[in-house]
Formats: C-alpha cells, sequence, structure tokens
C-alpha cells in the first residue's frame, strides 16, 4: 500500500530580479512499512520538497498524495504526517516529557483522555518513564530527540519526515535512534529520512532517491543501488607487507599492491595470483563494494562536470 505518492512536483521562485527553480518534476513513493533515504548536497531541492510534501508550500505543478488524500486540498490529510526537524525545534524545552506529549497529542486532534494515555504508552515505549516530570532542556540529547520522535508519533501518523534523527548523538543514542526507526517501519508506517549521515542512511534504507539540482538523479532499492556502482575487483589483506618479487608479478598481472593490500581489477586472475601469495597468510578477501557515500559522490560530482 502507498502511503506517499508525489508526482512530478516543481517550485519556482520568482523575485524582481532572477527566477530559480528550485524543484522540478520530482517524482518520489514510498509504501507502508518502507524507508526511503532522500538525499541531496545543500540547495539540491531537498527542503522545498519536503516542504511541498508536507502541505507547507503550494507546488506549481504537480500532485501530492498522503494514503489517497492530498493535502494542499483537504487539511485532514496533514494528520497522516508526523515529523521531526533538523535540530531542537520539535518540542517546548520548558516543559515536561509528560506535558509535551499530551500538549501535542490534544493539538492534532486527540481528546485529552486519549492524548494522556498515549503519552504514557510511548514514554514507556521510549524509555522515558523516570525523565516524564523532567524539563526537557535538563535532558540529554539523546533524550530529547527520543522524545521529539514520541511527539511526532503522538497521533499515530502513517507517514513519518525524520530530517537529521541521528545529528549531534553519541553511540549509544545513535543505536537507540536507528532501532526506534526500525521499529516504526515495521509497525507499517512510512518514513521519508534526510540525512548527510550517509552510512545512517545506508543502513536504515529500503530506497535511496538522490535529488540534485532540483531533479533526481538516481532512484533505486538501496542494496540495488551499491551493487550497480560496485565493481568486480577483488581485495585480498595479506598479514605481511609482500616481498619485491612477489610485488612485480602480481603488478605484471594488473594487480595494484600497496603494503599489505592487493586490489584486483580483473577477478579472472583470482586463482593465478593465490598461487603467487601461497603460502602467505591472507587475512581478509573479498569484492571491493562501494559505499552510499562514494555513490553520492560520484553522482554529484558527475551532475557538476
Amino acid at each position: 500500500m502507498l502511503i506517499l505518492e508525489a508526482q512530478q512536483l516543481q517550485k519556482t521562485y520568482r523575485t524582481a530580479k532572477q527566477t530559480f527553480t528550485a524543484v522540478q518534476s520530482v517524482s518520489l513513493q514510498i509504501a507502508a512499512g518502507e524507508v526511503l533515504a532522500f538525499l541531496g548536497p545543500n540547495g539540491a531541492g531537498k527542503t522545498t520538497t519536503i516542504k511541498m510534501i508536507a502541505g507547507l508550500v503550494l507546488p506549481d505543478r504537480g500532485m501530492v498524495s498522503i494514503a489517497g488524500r492530498n493535502p494542499h486540498r483537504d487539511t485532514s490529510a496533514l494528520r497522516s504526517i508526523g515529523a521531526v526537524l533538523e535540530g531542537n525545534r520539535n518540542v517546548y524545552w520548558r516543559l515536561t516529557p509528560e506535558e509535551n506529549l499530551e500538549y501535542f497529542g490534544v493539538l492534532r486532534g486527540l481528546s485529552q483522555r486519549v492524548a494522556r494515555q498515549r503519552s504514557q504508552d510511548l514514554l514507556e515505549r521510549f524509555g522515558l518513564v523516570d525523565k516524564r516530570r523532567s524539563l526537557v532542556q535538563t535532558l540529554s540529547r539523546g533524550m530529547q530527540q527520543k522524545l521529539a520522535i514520541a511527539v511526532a508519533l503522538i497521533h499515530d501518523p502513517l507517514l513519518l519526515l525524520l530530517d537529521e534523527p541521528t545529528l549531534g548523538l553519541d553511540v549509544e543514542a545513535t543505536q537507540s535512534v536507528k532501532r526506534l526507526v526500525r521499529e516504526i517501519a515495521a509497525e507499517g508506517r512510512a518514513i521519508l529520512l534526510t540525512t548527510h549521515q550517509l552510512d545512517i542512511a545506508e543502513e536504515l534504507s529500503d530506497r535511496v532517491a538522490i535529488i540534485d539540482q532540483g531533479q533526481i538523479a538516481i532512484e533505486a532499492a538501496t542494496p540495488d543501488l551499491i551493487r550497480q556502482f560496485s565493481d568486480a575487483a577483488y581485495l585480498i589483506t595479506l598479514e605481511q607487507p609482500l616481498d619485491e618479487v612477489r610485488s612485480s608479478k602480481l603488478a605484471a598481472l594488473g594487480g595494484q599492491v600497496a603494503d599489505q593490500q592487493v586490489i584486483l581489477p580483473d577477478p579472472s586472475v583470482l586463482y593465478t595470483v593465490l598461487d603467487i601469495l601461497r603460502p602467505l597468510p591472507i587475512r581478509q578477501m573479498g569484492q571491493t563494494q562501494s559505499s552510499l557515500s562514494d555513490i553520492f559522490l560520484r553522482l554529484v560530482q558527475s551532475n557538476r562536470t
């Protein structure tokens, strides 16, 4: 089931001196239970696209549908959206977690009784019960972020917009937030994730869409995208540096030798290389694989040339 469907979105900003097209023909889809990493350099059109999806900016052309409703024509569609923005703009610092959850629950249409019940459920789920009556400004950054996600879920939205959910968190808090994101998706919610931490995007996403200069440069399932941009080279890591004789033989076969590593662009010579290396102990061997960071940089740089 598709939760988010954005088709051919376009937005142009005009001033007295110039016209600037921020987003051009952008289409995105996210199904229930799916995490889409929406990536791009600064100024690529991410924020404008997200604002159009959230009903904050009216597109010049195109359509947004959230669970079958257009947020620009039917404001009830906005009740299907929860959002966690970058930074600390998601909750009131001088209120407690309990007060924040109940306040935002009522603000988003829940009765006082239902808001209170959901608040207690979320406090328990997110490990915030012991801090429920502490002022938010006294909480750790990780706890504040977990509270922000809880607030975004208080009205049980189908679509969750997460902007830099792990930025500035320590390792333990990052792991906790990543676990929560996986659990939330597993419940059947659609998640639109934006982050500059591409290792986080690679780990959490089912699909990736990269936007650059207002247009989608590529969109694919995350494993397929990585496979597409990875080559067939082999990387062999040895327990000790190679001697000159073996290094020369490997170089003649096209191998690249650096200290204790050998890179083979041509996998057909693998067994010949292993014969040359025998009986040296091999620590690790496998095909090289591009990371999402490698792919992102390659795509963005190719668009600049």
